[in-house]
């Protein structure tokens, strides 16, 4: 056996690189991960807001993300890291009918997985958000088990774990493409060295379509950009991530929380996509979504915006992961196109892969699994992505 060689080999230490590789570790597997960054985390994983939900209408969303709310909650308890876990909840207030007829539709489907969430009226949409505009408020969703925590500090924890279960990280190292012969991966080129390995798992995000096409196969992963930005810290007011659905000139929802410190950060989904690999911050970002967050919450304008950033979205045609093997390419399995939800689904997804490569998965795993196939029949797209 070579000096250079693993069992498996995933390219990408971020929000779904990291959970896999220490879940790995844990079954017993010879694990290298490969990043170009500097050190864990620091790709698209910093620019995330820190949202954890299992708020959603497709049921291997929802299996994946309960989980990795079980992970993150019980982080600090099971391994002995602050990683800021705040259980606040997501709340998705209603202002139309419109809307309302989309979060009541999903309810069933969310509760049947195991979600806890509720419809409620206006008035406890303004105790959970208080201050909120009760002009024409007609309730909405409020899932109290969601949360949040800080991505980065996440990614470090992830990677601590990583390491005392002897995962071995390449940083600052480019893998320049996969090695293919007969059909089936043998290992990986870097800018540095040749590694093998019979498995290499493509967690890249906005970077797997370029990978894979070293491999010789294609995979319909696009990436678009998203800001993102955090305020001054001012005292304690709300918990819950608050997601308003409505669509506005150039921009579909936006959504927002105050994290432990007493900061705001936001985020919105531009519309149309800003597709392709640009991340400078941009002058229209800030009075688009500040005028939106205003209206809805008054009392933030007067606070400071400290910061601003913008990441990338690897996307899907139809807004959920691609995770499985490669049909062309034998030991080559994609774990992307998480579609900015990286952050949330990573933890959870990580053991369901760690699990499938050790060809142990489990029933949940299985629905997870199909709902997330590469080569599923991709038509609409996952309502509250």
């Amino acid at each position: 056996m070579a000096v250079n060689s693993s069992d498996v080999i995933i390219v990408g230490a971020g929000s779904v690189g990291l959970p896999l590789s220490m879940s790995l570790g844990e079954m017993g597997f010879k694990v290298m991960v490969i990043d170009r960054n500097p050190s864990p985390g620091q790709g698209e994983n910093k620019h995330a807001i820190g949202g954890i939900r299992a708020t959603h209408s497709d049921p291997a969303k929802i299996l994946t993300s309960l989980r990795s709310l079980e992970i993150f909650s019980g982080w600090e308890k099971d391994h002995g890291d602050d990683i800021e876990w705040q259980e606040g909840g997501y709340t998705f207030p209603v202002y139309r009918e419109q809307e309302e007829a989309i979060l009541k539709a999903m309810l069933p489907i969310q509760k049947r997985f195991g979600l806890n969430i509720e419809w409620v009226g206006p008035d406890r949409i303004r105790e959970v958000v208080p201050g909120i505009n009760p002009d024409a408020l007609m309730g909405g969703t409020h899932s109290p088990n969601d949360g949040s925590a800080s991505p980065l500090i996440s990614a470090n924890a992830f990677y601590r774990l990583g390491l005392a279960r002897d995962v071995d990280y390449r940083f600052k190292e480019n893998v320049s493409s996969i090695i293919v012969e007969n059909g089936k991966v043998v290992g990986v080129n870097t800018d540095r060295d040749t590694y093998l390995a019979e498995v290499v798992v493509d967690a890249a995000g906005g970077f797997s379509r370029e990978l894979a096409r070293s491999a010789g196969t294609d995979i319909p992963v696009v990436p678009d950009s998203h800001e993102g930005a955090i305020t001054e810290p001012v005292k304690q007011f709300f918990t819950a991530m608050v997601v308003d659905m409505r669509p506005a000139p150039g921009s579909k929802n936006y959504y927002f929380y105050q994290n432990r410190h007493g900061q705001i950060v936001f985020c919105i989904t531009p519309d149309p996509p800003i597709v392709g690999t640009d991340k400078r911050e941009t002058s229209v970002f800030l009075p688009q979504v500040a005028k939106r967050m205003v209206d809805l919450l008054p009392r933030l304008r007067n606070i400071r915006v400290r910061r601003v950033w913008r990441g990338l979205y690897p996307m899907s045609p139809d807004g959920s992961p691609l995770v499985g093997w490669n049909r062309d390419v034998r030991g080559l399995l994609h774990m992307t196109g998480m579609c900015g939800q990286g952050f949330m689904l990573g933890p959870g997804i990580g053991e369901v892969v760690a699990r499938f490569i050790a060809g142990r998965s489990t029933e949940n795993d299985r629905i997870i699994l199909e709902g997330f196939d590469p080569y599923r029949k991709f038509g609409g797209e996952e309502a509250l992505k």
